[in-house]
């Protein structure tokens, strides 16, 4: 290996494009902007969404329903999902989560009657249908609400 064979490793170079650096560049006088106009300007930039002076798109659809900020999202168990654990065991959020019933906790965790308990159980929740709690009742379980 000669001094005159040494080159960067590959990939570890950018070759930069020097925009208004001369004729010969490619991208000189203009820079690529062409002549005059708003683009042409520094700092010269629309909006997101500006179509020109027209009234932009998002104004002219009509406004459609209502987003409540407030709103709570449960994460829903059904009770024969619950027949996962074993008999007299606590059930809560967490160990719902790691039995894999339950992806993300929400606002809380929701107790539904569809489905037939087969096992007593403690069930901790933030939330349960009538049902649901008459079904672990009736099964000797207890019911708390978190």
């Amino acid at each position: 290996m000669k001094l005159h064979e040494l080159q960067p490793a590959t990939g570890s170079r950018k070759v930069r494009n020097r925009v208004g650096r001369g004729t010969s560049s490619g991208n000189g006088k203009t820079a690529g902007r062409g002549q005059k106009g708003q683009k042409a300007r520094s700092g010269g930039k629309v909006r997101l969404g500006f179509e020109g002076g027209q009234t932009p798109l998002f104004r002219r659809m009509p406004k459609r329903g209502f987003l409540n900020i407030n709103r709570k999202e449960y994460a829903i168990v059904n009770l024969d999902q619950l027949n996962v654990f074993e008999d007299g065991a606590e059930v809560t959020p967490v160990g719902l989560i790691e039995a894999g019933i339950v992806k993300a906790k929400k606002s809380g965790v929701k107790i539904l009657g569809n489905g037939e308990l087969t096992k007593k159980l403690t069930v901790k929740a933030a939330k349960f249908s009538k049902s649901a709690e008459e079904a672990i009742t009736a099964k000797g379980g207890s019911v708390e609400v978190i």
